[in-house]
């Protein structure tokens, strides 16, 4: 796996070569217009992530904020981790047949979704998705599977 060792989400955009950054770029634009407040865009784990920081929910097994999505440029494909999906059945359901009816091959393990062209992602499922989940309802999710 490709890991950037950028500081901010402008610096990563910037290391990528221009087509794999306008295929990023409308990704996370996807993203940033379906993100339920609390979460914050940052980089984390050498990727672009979606979080609920520290300062809003700081008990977490790591010692790091609370991931829900991410997007990552790989060497020969791009990563959309959803992390709501892992946790959630219903998401990963929703995924699976927002998939199907746009007529997409899905290319996904238990969070991951690999594409390697934007035409390969429906983009309009991929916000549904990300809107779909709350700050609160994942914070509800985790505490839940701490308890198992």
């Amino acid at each position: 796996m490709v890991k950037s060792t950028a500081l901010t989400v402008e610096e990563y955009l910037h290391e990528l070569p221009p087509d794999r950054r306008d295929v990023v770029a409308e990704v996370r634009r996807t993203i940033l217009e379906n993100l339920p407040e609390g979460y914050v865009e940052s980089m984390n784990w050498g990727m672009i992530s979606y979080e609920i920081p520290l300062e809003t929910y700081p008990e977490t097994y790591n010692d790091q904020p609370l991931g829900y999505a991410a997007l990552a440029s790989q060497k020969r494909h791009y990563s959309l981790y959803l992390m709501g999906a892992y946790a959630d059945s219903a998401q990963e359901t929703q995924i699976v047949e927002g998939f199907k009816k746009a007529g997409k091959k899905l290319d996904m393990g238990k969070s991951c979704v690999r594409f390697r062209k934007l035409d390969d992602l429906p983009l309009d499922v991929i916000g549904r998705v990300i809107a779909s989940t709350t700050p609160e309802q994942l914070i509800s999710r985790y505490e839940e599977s701490r308890m198992k």
